[in-house]
């Protein structure tokens, strides 16, 4: 894709998603667009799943174009919330799906400016690499497990393996807790962010993860290697990958 430019900033995306070796279809759907990025991770009987995760990447993209100038935080939350609703009223409940990534939006505050908007609702996640220092975790799983590595009673190593490292906590489209969490971080040149399902971190030691983002500049060429590894590993599950690239560029502020 080529660079899109934002301010004195221009990203840089590759992206793919993959059926894996073992699931009859694939339930997770991408957002790509100007500004907005999503990986959202359908589920469900009777293609429920396909259906939620796609329906929540075109109303959030829909959503965000309406007005692509004055998007807020608060205005990307209600989006969510009306992709919520929508999945409801269309499925029934019968599947929903999760929803990680990251928007340029601007709140208004004094000095900020345009801002990374970073999003998640459920199991899927997004990371960021900046210049010098490892892969870091940015959201927070909404997963039984992951309320128990925080109460103590699991290492992350045990979570890492339990039985019920699948099982989320809240979701679009189903179950009582929709809300999702929510980041905002300056825009910073020289840093990488990967969003990506649990196909790819469920599949893939975050070691690795952290070395094949280290050692391929290319976004593209990342996200290809990144799924290539899943399925090399069993491929259990739908695996879907964005690798952004935030780049300086010469353009005046």
């Amino acid at each position: 894709m080529p660079p899109e430019t934002v301010s004195k900033y221009a990203v840089r995306v590759g992206f793919r998603t993959d059926r894996g070796l073992v699931r009859p279809l694939n339930e997770d759907s991408l957002l790509v667009d100007d500004g907005i990025f999503a990986v959202c991770d359908g589920m469900g009987g009777h293609e429920a799943g396909e259906v939620a995760s796609l329906m929540c990447a075109r109303i959030l993209g829909a959503g965000y174009r309406e007005e692509p100038d004055v998007v807020t935080s608060q205005r990307l939350a209600e989006i969510l919330d009306m992709a919520d609703s929508e999945i409801r009223t269309a499925i029934g409940g019968s599947g929903g799906t999760t929803v990680s990534g990251l928007a340029l939006i601007d709140d208004g505050a004094e000095g900020d400016g345009i801002q990374w908007c970073v999003f998640n609702v459920g199991d899927s996640r997004t990371y960021v690499m900046s210049e010098g220092k490892p892969l870091t975790q940015i959201t927070r799983d909404h997963s039984q497990v992951q309320e128990l590595v925080e109460l103590g009673q699991l290492t992350q190593e045990q979570a890492d393996v339990h039985p019920r490292r699948h099982v989320i906590t809240r979701a679009l489209g189903t179950g009582d807790t929709t809300e999702a969490d929510m980041w905002l971080r300056p825009v910073t040149g020289g840093e990488r962010y990967l969003v990506c399902s649990d196909g790819l971190s469920g599949e893939v030691h975050g070691e690795t993860i952290n070395e094949v983002l280290s050692v391929i500049p290319d976004p593209q060429t990342a996200a290809d290697r990144l799924i290539q590894l899943a399925i090399e590993s069993g491929g259990r599950d739908n695996i879907s990958v964005i690798v952004l690239d935030v780049e300086s560029t010469s353009n005046p502020e």
